[in-house]
C-alpha cells in the first residue's frame, strides 16, 4: 500500500480502487479526499464507488475534482478546508499523487516555511519545482509580473560570496553584480575560536554588512526561497524573482542545533556551549575560566562540517588554560568523535596527538552525539562498534563543547542545484555547477570534497572569478582556472603555538612557507601569530577586498 507520508495528518498516492480501502482503514487512516475527476481513466472507479466502500469501512470521504494541469487558487483553499474538517490522517489520491501534493502543497503556503513544503513533497517523490513562485506567492498565482535583473546574481554575503563579488571587480570595474543576502551583521567566523579561548573579544569578529559590500554592488537584502535554474531565476520570499545571466550561490551551511535532541533547550548555560556561534563562544571561555576541575567533553558530529579542526581546537586551548592554573590534573578531557580519526589529514596526527597525551585527553570514536539533558548535566551518544553495531552511551559533565550536525541550508537541499546529498553540485576543479552551467558555487555549500573552511573560499573565489568572466568573453585567458582543493585548518594546539595544517585534494599537504619559516608539521609560535595578528587583516582588507596575494589560480593547460 504506497501511501507516501506529508505530515502526520496528510498522506498522498496514487489510484485507490475500492478493495484497498479496508486496507487503509487497518492503517489508521480515517479519511479519504478523492481528486482524480470520474472519468479521467478507463479503469477508474467513480467516486460513489469509492465513498461506499469509505463507508463501509468506516471512513468518510471527499470529492474534490482536479484537472491535470489546473489547480485553481481555489481548488488549493478548498482542499486546505477539507483538511481541517475531515478527521485525521487522511490520504489524498489522484492517478499518480501529483495534483493531490501540489493542492496540499498551495494550501500550506504562509503556514510552513517554503524550504519545508519543497522538502516534504520531495522526500515523498513530488518535484514542486512548477508551481514554487505560486507557493512562494502564498499559494495564489503571482500577478506582479515585475522582476529584478542583473548581470550576476550571488547569493550569500559571506566569506565566499563577497570575496567573489570582490575578485570579480578587481578583475573588471564595470560589473553589474547583485548580492543577495538578509543578514545586517558581517562575521569573521575564524576569530571565534580565539573568543572562546580569551584571546579575541566577540565585537573583533564582527562588521555591518554595509561596510563590506563592495561599492558598486546591489544588496538585495531579503532571503532566497527557491531556484529556477531553466529560467535563470531566483526567488526571493514573498515571490519577487530575481534574473540573471550568471549566478554564484554561496550561502554557507546550515547548523542543525535541534539534530541533537534537548540541545537547543541548554544552549548557553548549564555548562553547554559552541564556539560555533557568536553568541556563545565567550560562554566557553566563561565556562573554562571558571572550572576548577571535573569534566569536560568536546564533541564532533558527522563529516562534512565546517572547520573540521575546530572542534578540538576549542579543547586544545581550554587544556592550556587549565595546565596554566594548575587545574588540568583535576579535570577529566574526552573528545568524543563521530568519525574514526583525530584529523583527515594523517600526516599532521603526530603532533596532535603529543598535545592529546600531554593534556591527558581520552579519545572516543566512534561516538555521535544525540541528546542532551543540561540541567542534568547528561549526555547521550551513538556509539559504533567495530562489528557495526549500536549502542547508547551515556556521559556526565561540567561542561561540554558541542558541535551541531551540519547540511546545506533548506532552500539548497530542496532545490534542482542540489546533489543526492543536497549540497550543490559542481565541478570540483571549475567550480562550475554540472547540469546549469551559467551558475558557479563556492565556500561551505558547494559538493567539491574539500574542507570547509575560509582559507578554501579566499582560493576558490578568484577560480569562480575567473571562469566565470571567461564564460561571457569578458577576459581572453585561453585555459580554464583550477581550484585544487586547497584548504587550511591552524591548529591552536596551545595559546601561542598553531600546528598550521594546508591541503589539498586527497589530503596532500601543500604548505604555503618554507619549512625555515614555519615547519607546518610542528607546532610554531610563528604560525601563532599568522593566526592571531596577520589573517584577520588579512580577511578583512585582502580576501574581502578583490587583493589576492597567494591566491592567484591555477590554469588547465593542454595534456
Amino acid at each position: 500500500m504506497d501511501t507516501r507520508q506529508l505530515t502526520d495528518r496528510i498522506s498522498v498516492r496514487d489510484q485507490v480502487f475500492p478493495d484497498e480501502i479496508p486496507g487503509l482503514r487497518a492503517a489508521g487512516f480515517r479519511a479519504i479526499i478523492v481528486n482524480r475527476p470520474d472519468g479521467e481513466g478507463a479503469d477508474q472507479p467513480t467516486f460513489a464507488e469509492i465513498e461506499r466502500a469509505a463507508k463501509d469501512a468506516g471512513m468518510e470521504a471527499r470529492y474534490l475534482p482536479v484537472e491535470t494541469g489546473k489547480v485553481s487558487d481555489a481548488d488549493a483553499a478548498t482542499f486546505g478546508a477539507a483538511m481541517e474538517e475531515l478527521p485525521k490522517p487522511i490520504v489524498a489520491f489522484c492517478r499518480s499523487g501529483m495534483r493531490s501534493t501540489t493542492l496540499w502543497a498551495l494550501s500550506q503556503a504562509g503556514q510552513r516555511p517554503l524550504p519545508d513544503i519543497l522538502a516534504r513533497a520531495k522526500a515523498a517523490g513530488y518535484d514542486m519545482s512548477g508551481v514554487t513562485r505560486r507557493i512562494a506567492n502564498g499559494g495564489q498565482v503571482p500577478t506582479d509580473e515585475a522582476e529584478i535583473s542583473h548581470d550576476i546574481v550571488i547569493v550569500g554575503g559571506g566569506a565566499g560570496g563577497i570575496a567573489a563579488a570582490a575578485s570579480l571587480l578587481a578583475r573588471m570595474g564595470n560589473l553589474d553584480i547583485a548580492i543577495i543576502d538578509p543578514a545586517d551583521i558581517h562575521y569573521y567566523q575564524p576569530g571565534w575560536t580565539l573568543v572562546g579561548g580569551g584571546v579575541f573579544t566577540p565585537e573583533e569578529t564582527r562588521r555591518d554588512m554595509a561596510s563590506q559590500i563592495p561599492g558598486g554592488v546591489r544588496w538585495i537584502r531579503a532571503a532566497v526561497a527557491a531556484f529556477e535554474p531553466e529560467a535563470k531565476a531566483v526567488i526571493l520570499e514573498g515571490c519577487r524573482v530575481v534574473k540573471y545571466k550568471k549566478l554564484i550561490v554561496a550561502p554557507g551551511l546550515k547548523l542543525n542545533w535541534a539534530g541533537i535532541e534537548g540541545l537547543e533547550a541548554t544552549l548557553g548555560r548549564n555548562g553547554v556551549t559552541s564556539n560555533y556561534r557568536y553568541d556563545l563562544a565567550p560562554y566557553t571561555w566563561e565556562l573554562v575560566r571558571g572550572m576548577s576541575g571535573g569534566t569536560a567533553l568536546f564533541t564532533q558530529p558527522p563529516m562534512p562540517i565546517k572547520c573540521a579542526g575546530a572542534p578540538q581546537k576549542a579543547m586544545y586551548l581550554s587544556c592550556c588554560e587549565w595546565e596554566r592554573r594548575g587545574t588540568l590534573k583535576n579535570t577529566r578531557v574526552e573528545f568524543l568523535n563521530a568519525g574514526g580519526v583525530l584529523f583527515g589529514v594523517k600526516d599532521y596526527v603526530p603532533a596532535l596527538m603529543e598535545y592529546v597525551g600531554r593534556y591527558g585527553i581520552d579519545l572516543s570514536f566512534h561516538h555521535e552525539l544525540k541528546r542532551i539533558d543540561g540541567p542534568a548535566r547528561t549526555a547521550w551518544f551513538e556509539r559504533t562498534n567495530a562489528d557495526g553495531g549500536r549502542e547508547i552511551v551515556e556521559k556526565s559533565f561540567d561542561m561540554i563543547h558541542v558541535v551541531p550536525p551540519q547540511t546545506a541550508p533548506d532552500f539548497v537541499r530542496v532545490s534542482p542545484l542540489a546533489n543526492a546529498a543536497g549540497w550543490v553540485e559542481v565541478d570540483q576543479a571549475t567550480l562550475r555547477h554540472v547540469r546549469y552551467p551559467d551558475i558557479y558555487s563556492l565556500g561551505d555549500v558547494m559538493s567539491a570534497p574539500n574542507a570547509k573552511t575560509a582559507a578554501a573560499a579566499r582560493k576558490q573565489a578568484p577560480v569562480v572569478a575567473e571562469n566565470l568572466l571567461r564564460d561571457l568573453g569578458l577576459i581572453a585567458e585561453p585555459h580554464e582556472a583550477i581550484y585544487d582543493g586547497y584548504g587550511s585548518c591552524p591548529l591552536t594546539v596551545e595559546r601561542g603555538k598553531v600546528v598550521l595544517a594546508e591541503f589539498a585534494y586527497g589530503g596532500r599537504r601543500v604548505p604555503s612557507f618554507p619549512k625555515w619559516f614555519i615547519d607546518d608539521l610542528k607546532p610554531s609560535k610563528t604560525a601563532w601569530l599568522l593566526k592571531e595578528k596577520i589573517l584577520p587583516p588579512v580577511y578583512w582588507q585582502a580576501m574581502l577586498k578583490g587583493r589576492e596575494p597567494m591566491a592567484k589560480p591555477h590554469h588547465q593547460t593542454a595534456a
